[in-house]
């Protein structure tokens, strides 16, 4: 393998974040392979996603939302063509859209996974049900690839060095209330946040709330609820995702709904209560052993994530 190159589809924050596992463990697998990253959106890795030291190389073949306009299937093996692409020894199709996945498959190449359509694009068949690209890249390259996940002290010591100022001690508890995307309705009231808060106090914990420090009028109503909560980014001039994900380190534990946020806390590797009332928990919460899932689909058969009580996450806590 020397050219590989990945296909994203997902345009937020929280999509990036979670293929840093899948990379990581490629990358060791396949070591003289060089990586390629073509995005229907804005690729992240090189920019808000910089310090985390994981680059790809951006293919840019002059089609934006690439994949999701049925016209771009008269254009991609074209436009791979004439920018000098090359063939590929693999694709990796990390979606799982039929035109999306029909569009990809015209770029040159020599082998090609996808999940779509129970792999009717794949070059080779594989039987399995799995989710997991990594589990299913193994099963398709008949070769173990063994996973590794994100290592803390790979952050620059300088974002290192501001988690341990601005969260000097312990016992704290973190929380991430806010959803980036408002086309679902994925939010926990905030009054339910808080009063988990003020609940944990009571037990010794300090409530730490992970908002933008932009967002002066929600912090304010928190302040005025739980006088004790802290708000790290605010007193920081550093801004970042991997600020986020060295903080949490120095979490004991943390609540969050499915966000970009849940995907940066769980780089650290902490114990997190993760929850989901209209999105699939099985596709997006964190992969890692100490992740617990309230999902109101299944624990009260709805969709509304606020059918989830205050008590039912402080237990798991």
């Amino acid at each position: 393998m020397k050219k590989i190159l990945l296909y994203n589809s997902g345009g937020g924050l929280g999509d990036s974040i979670q293929l840093f596992p899948l990379l990581l463990s490629l990358r060791s697998h396949f070591k003289k392979a060089k990586f390629y990253y073509l995005g229907a959106h804005t690729n992240h890795f090189n920019e808000k996603l910089k310090e985390y030291k994981i680059h790809l190389e951006t293919v840019d073949l002059g089609l934006k939302y690439f994949g999701f306009r049925w016209w771009h299937f008269f254009f991609a093996s074209k436009r791979a063509l004439s920018k000098g692409l090359g063939n590929y020894d693999l694709i990796i199709d990390l979606q799982t859209k039929f035109r999306n996945s029909l569009i990809l498959s015209r770029i040159p190449h020599s082998s090609f996974y996808s999940r779509t359509f129970n792999g009717f694009f794949s070059s080779k068949k594989i039987k399995s049900n799995s989710l997991d690209h990594l589990e299913n890249l193994s099963l398709f390259m008949e070769e173990d690839i063994i996973e590794l996940n994100f290592n803390i002290k790979n952050l620059p010591k300088e974002i290192l060095n501001e988690a341990k100022r601005l969260l000097p001690n312990s016992n704290y508890i973190g929380f991430s209330i806010t959803q980036g995307n408002e086309y679902r309705k994925k939010s926990w009231s905030i009054y339910k946040f808080t009063a988990l808060a003020n609940k944990i106090l009571s037990k010794n914990k300090i409530p730490v709330f992970f908002i933008e420090k932009d967002k002066i009028d929600l912090i304010e109503k928190i302040k005025n609820q739980v006088p004790s909560a802290i708000f790290p980014e605010v007193n920081s001039k550093l801004s970042c995702p991997a600020l986020v994900t060295a903080l949490s380190a120095r979490l004991d534990a943390a609540v969050s709904i499915d966000n970009g946020i849940m995907h940066m806390i769980a780089l650290a590797n902490i114990p997190m209560i993760v929850l989901f009332g209209p999105t699939n928990s099985k596709k997006f919460a964190p992969k890692n052993k100490f992740t617990k899932v309230l999902d109101s689909k299944i624990i009260h058969k709805t969709k509304d994530i606020n059918s989830i009580q205050v008590d039912e996450v402080l237990s798991l806590i």
